[in-house]
């Protein structure tokens, strides 16, 4: 198999044919990023929602849930739901009984529909909390989530989904 590259459509910053000339290069470079990422690598990562910790306790993750719940729609809309989404505790390719009854929650979509069409949309935005729903936590124990407190469950104890889902 040959490989052929002209200095011209080369993304290197040195040309191959041993031109002393430096090629322009498409791409930007940056210190703390390694080169095989993208320049705003490092920035998307800050970005990301909080989620689970190796350091947390059991109270940590439902304290730390639930207040992303109270201040659902800071730094952006939905942000709290992303936050509870990162600690769920199901498997994304199989159907779950997170929120008792049984759901496809693979999509983040079909997760945050449930939350405001429902009976948990009282969690969003709250002002006071009171102890209406069940949330349940539990120590995973092997594999990548080993040793986080994941969340399992989320039931609303009352007369859950008697308007029906909006699903």
């Amino acid at each position: 198999m040959s490989l052929w590259l002209s200095s011209s459509s080369s993304l290197f910053s040195k040309p191959f044919n041993g031109n002393t000339k430096s090629v322009t290069s498409r791409f930007r470079a940056s210190a703390d990023v390694p080169d095989f990422l993208s320049v705003d690598w490092l920035e998307s990562r800050r970005k990301r929602p909080f989620g689970p910790r190796l350091s947390f306790s059991a109270e940590d993750s439902v304290q730390y849930q639930l207040d992303a719940l109270m201040f659902n729609d800071q730094p952006r809309p939905d942000y709290g739901v992303e936050v509870m989404y990162r600690f769920a505790g199901f498997d994304p390719f199989e159907r779950s009984l997170y929120f008792g009854p049984s759901f496809d929650l693979g999509q983040f979509e079909r997760f945050r529909r449930i939350f405001h069409h429902s009976t948990y949309r009282v969690l969003l935005n709250h002002k006071e909390r009171k102890i209406l729903s069940t949330l349940n936590v539990e120590e995973r124990v092997g594999g990548f989530w080993d040793g986080y407190w994941l969340t399992e469950s989320l039931l609303h104890d009352g007369d859950s989904f008697s308007g029906g889902v909006a699903y």
